[in-house]
């Protein structure tokens, strides 16, 4: 269905940075009909006062936030059926039921791309309604499946970029897959893609798939993608002579890459120890703001706006900030959490019960050539360069990646196998004291017999 370019959006969101973003990239995919509210009662005065095609609004706002803006649209006869899309950083699977279930046409989680809004605004305003998703089908040629495996552009997808390398020089052949690696450009591609079926396996963070999982997603964790290897990343405005850096960060926003993180626990954790109380605006009061942004984008928006205090984001991300004298180090990941987990390798159900040979090998590739990786460090840089920035888009180069693994408790990728202690402390913090998440009975949802049956190599 062909959208009018010319319609009116109202995108609804308390956040500067935010309305720009929004503008930019609806901009991007052809619609320059724009007026902005900062919260639900602004969308209010808005909507009553012009005639308006469309709304996009964020959830978290102060005075009326989203879902209440939501249900009072709906409550109304005049626009009971004006399309709207929540686009917000409550992107775990309770919230977007929530949104549905008040009348929503869409939702579309922080961050998000130009073609995930594109889509959104195509799926809201059309009236074929929900379409019926197709069954995956998988080819199978001279016994060897292809298997799909997604993932972004981070160092804590290397092992798999190492194993795709192994295989392509002849290293190493896998008997019973093909491996066809999809990167992608989020964090909610992948979501998708591992509750649809489009792709049979996925490194992703582990709250990701945790929160997938208990809302009956058939996927299993496997097996870890990494440990430590993210990095908090403090704006250099902070002057030290000057304020504390409770002082600091107090009414400052934090950017993380995705609500369902690490990353978001345990920068939560260090803001609280610092006497703060931070989270996303709504009806508890905070002073220090959690903002959802693409991490690509971190730098930038914390070099242009004054009131970012620090990022926190997987490598080599924060490196690059650092090296480019765009933030300094606040603290690595490993130093608040030793050896803690992060990205996790997600499988389809299906695809282990139908092929299980082949995610037996999959799974005991990626334990060998964890050890690849940490055995030749200089070796892996270079792997990693191609494999993570195959356009050149990012500036990325071995010389980062070296100063990556070369960081105190930088991240490791020989120890792979899955603690259930570690992941029940994610999941508990998160739901306990961020109030974010279901909690799930991790022995149905991790499943180490593939790790448990791989056999000890060096793969020097």
């Amino acid at each position: 269905m062909k959208i009018d370019p010319n319609i009116k959006i109202l995108v609804v969101d308390d956040s500067g940075t935010m309305r720009i973003m929004f503008q930019q990239i609806l901009k991007q995919v052809g619609f320059e009909n724009l007026i902005m509210a900062k919260n639900g009662n602004d969308g209010i005065e808005k909507v009553n006062a012009q005639k308006i095609d469309l709304v996009i609004s964020d959830w978290n706002m102060p005075e009326k936030d989203g879902l209440d803006f939501l249900k009072w649209l709906r409550s109304e006869k005049a626009y009971k059926d004006l399309p709207f899309i929540m686009a917000t950083a409550q992107a775990d699977k309770g919230q977007q039921i929530a949104i549905m279930e008040a009348g929503g046409n869409g939702h579309v989680p922080k961050p998000f791309t130009a073609d995930q809004i594109r889509d959104a605004i195509k799926k809201a305003m059309s009236p074929a309604g929900k379409q019926e998703q197709k069954k995956k089908k998988r080819n199978v040629l001279a016994g060897k499946v292809d298997l799909k495996v997604a993932h972004i552009q981070i160092t804590d997808h290397l092992v798999l970029g190492a194993l795709k390398h192994r295989i392509e020089q002849g290293e190493v052949t896998p008997g019973h897959f093909n491996l066809i690696t999809d990167q992608m450009q989020g964090w909610n591609p992948i979501q998708d893609g591992l509750e649809n079926g489009d792709i049979d396996c996925a490194f992703v963070l582990a709250p990701i798939a945790m929160d997938l999982f208990a809302y009956d997603a058939p996927i299993k964790l496997v097996l870890l993608a990494h440990k430590n290897g993210s990095t908090f990343v403090r704006s250099r405005r902070w002057d030290r002579q000057q304020e504390s850096l409770h002082t600091f960060y107090k009414d400052k926003v934090v950017d993380i890459p995705h609500k369902m993180s690490v990353h978001h626990m345990l920068a939560h954790q260090f803001l609280l120890d610092l006497g703060l109380n931070p989270g996303v605006p709504g009806k508890e009061i905070i002073n220090v703001r959690f903002e959802v942004v693409p991490p690509v984008q971190m730098p930038g928006i914390m070099k242009e706006n004054s009131n970012v205090g620090a990022f926190m984001v997987a490598e080599p991300i924060a490196t690059k900030s650092m090296v480019s004298d765009i933030g300094d180090l606040e603290f690595f990941s490993a130093t608040k959490w030793k050896d803690h987990p992060c990205c996790v390798v997600a499988m389809q159900d299906d695809f282990m019960e139908k092929f299980p040979e082949a995610a037996q090998e999959f799974v005991s590739l990626l334990i060998e050539t964890g050890a690849y990786v940490e055995a030749d460090k200089e070796r892996a840089a270079q792997i990693g360069t191609d494999f993570l920035d195959p356009d050149k888009k990012i500036g990325l180069n071995p010389n980062v990646l070296q100063t990556v693994f070369s960081q105190p408790l930088a991240i490791k990728m020989n120890d792979l196998y899955p603690v259930l202690e570690d992941l029940d402390a994610i999941q508990q913090y998160m739901h306990d004291v961020m109030h974010i998440g279901r909690l799930i009975d991790l022995e149905k949802f991790v499943y180490t017999g593939f790790a448990d049956n791989a056999q000890p190599v060096d793969a020097s």
